[in-house]
């Protein structure tokens, strides 16, 4: 398959590869913040407000998994047959929770939803693999990186008008058009041979399911961390190592036949690739939830107009992306552009968290923006070694290993971010994390009960907590500078 696609003209090759793939990326991307910009509305349909948050959770749990399982599935079964189902399992969960009559049907729909996401990208990046010719894979590398950064920018806008306009429904419905669409463009992909006999490995899915899960849990509660949650906390992380423990022996047992990567990790490129995905997705999760926030609490900003400043972050992202994978397709160089853009990156956090009060929220927005523009060489890189260094054989599994490690990633960047911020404001003055509420909820008014002195010790208790998050998000991005710069494998 790789042979005639290395010899097909350039146009042929776009047409052939682009179309089938960049749709499922874009909606399996948009899929997360399209419906969080809908919990509202659903709350007000059917109550049970404290749940809504499992169906963001619960998503997120299957997808995860999914995303590791669909990789190794598709080195069994074939690439384009695991894209047709993951895109159908994605379009029925669509349907089902439009049609959901409960709050019950629709977290049922949300894990089937993850369970089909959570193969889009895995299955989109194998194929990336296997149908392009490795000198062209930064480039085509960077038009899925594009449709990722657009389908998250694009989510929230959308799933905002659509529950606005013709109510919460109406989100999953959207999904049917496109879904369909995608399904008739991935069914004209190149044919594969039949399925080979092969063991499926059930226990280690059991396994990876029963680490995954704990491991988000206890992830997601450190992000406000509260000493009455402790026992529970530790609990869910016991359980998680526990359960990687198991993991990991039964899978170094399986060897090749296993559902995870395990015999690629010991590949030094490729472990290396995949700390940068983990601490890629880590870095711009916790830039997309604090910065919002960040936006509010200091400048005082609605919703809207907080959007709207992320969109240069995300926006610059995606333009890094394509412009790391033109650069790349050009000079046959990989490693070298997330070691001098990562770094890059941090020099810009360390700058926001140190002149934030002078540059103004703007200042900050752009600021940032500038850094996502090197940002977006990391993911590219990561996806674009693990090509290089893994099997035909096995690149299903190498490209789920690469999307658990960002999954896994991006909960731990987020927990660690939300520690740091309400840790901080908590240790500057024990009544900022209760005024720090407020502002989200109220806005500036929030502070015009409080005495001066009282402003001002809850306006540096904040700012100093944000300094924080910035600084840490730069140690996510020093991270892949230093797995970047000792790169083995450093060309296509």
């Amino acid at each position: 398959m790789s042979d005639a696609a290395a010899e097909a003209p350039s146009r042929a090759l776009f047409l052939a590869v682009v179309p089938p793939i960049m749709l499922p990326v874009f909606l399996g991307a948009a899929d997360p913040t399209v419906v969080a910009t809908a919990l509202p509305a659903i709350g007000a349909a059917f109550g049970h407000v404290r749940l809504l948050p499992w169906m963001v959770v619960a998503n997120l749990m299957a997808s995860t998994v999914a995303a590791a399982t669909y990789g190794r599935l598709a080195d069994l079964f074939g690439q384009r047959r695991m894209l047709l189902t993951a895109m159908a399992l994605f379009v029925l969960a669509g349907a089902l929770c439009a049609a959901a009559p409960g709050l019950d049907w629709l977290l049922a729909g949300r894990v089937l939803g993850g369970l089909g996401a959570g193969g889009l990208t895995t299955l989109t990046q194998a194929l990336i693999g296997t149908l392009v010719p490795a000198r062209a894979r930064g480039r085509y590398q960077s038009y899925y990186a594009a449709c990722i950064v657009a389908g998250s920018a694009f989510g929230p806008v959308a799933g905002g008008v659509l529950a606005g306009a013709f109510g919460w429904r109406a989100v999953f419905l959207s999904y049917l058009p496109p879904g369909l669409i995608a399904l008739a463009l991935i069914a004209r992909l190149p044919p594969e041979p039949p399925p080979r006999r092969a063991r499926v490995d059930l226990l280690g899915i059991g396994l990876l399911t029963a680490f995954v899960i704990p491991f988000l849990m206890a992830v997601s509660r450190l992000q406000r961390p509260r000493l009455s949650d402790l026992p529970e906390t530790l609990a869910a992380a016991a359980l998680a190592a526990l359960a990687l423990a198991g993991l990991l022996r039964q899978q170094r047992a399986a060897g090749a036949s296993g559902v995870m990567a395990l015999p690629l990790l010991r590949d030094p490129s490729f472990w290396r690739a995949d700390l940068m995905s983990a601490c890629s997705g880590a870095s711009l999760t916790a830039m997309v939830t604090f910065l919002p926030l960040y936006f509010r609490v200091i400048g005082g900003l609605g919703s809207g107009r907080a959007g709207l400043l992320l969109m240069p972050l995300t926006v610059g992202v995606s333009l890094g992306s394509v412009a790391t994978g033109w650069l790349i397709a050009r000079s046959g160089r990989t490693a070298i552009f997330p070691m001098l853009g990562l770094g890059f990156t941090a020099m810009t956090l360390v700058a926001a968290a140190w002149f934030a009060p002078t540059l103004g929220v703007r200042g900050v927005a752009w600021l940032v923006a500038l850094g996502g523009v090197t940002q977006g060489a990391a993911m590219l890189t990561a996806q674009l070694t693990v090509q290089l260094v893994a099997p035909a054989r096995m690149l299903g599994a190498a490209a789920g290993s690469v999307q658990l490690s960002r999954s896994l990633g991006s909960a731990f960047g987020a927990a660690a971010a939300g520690a740091v911020l309400f840790g901080l404001l908590g240790w500057h003055d024990p009544h900022a994390p209760a005024v720090f509420a407020a502002l989200v909820r109220h806005g500036p008014g929030a502070l015009t009960g409080l005495p001066a002195p009282a402003r001002a010790a809850a306006r540096g208790a904040i700012g100093g907590a944000f300094r924080g998050v910035f600084l840490t998000v730069a140690v996510f991005s020093l991270t892949i500078v230093g797995a970047a710069a000792t790169m083995p494998v450093r060309r296509v």
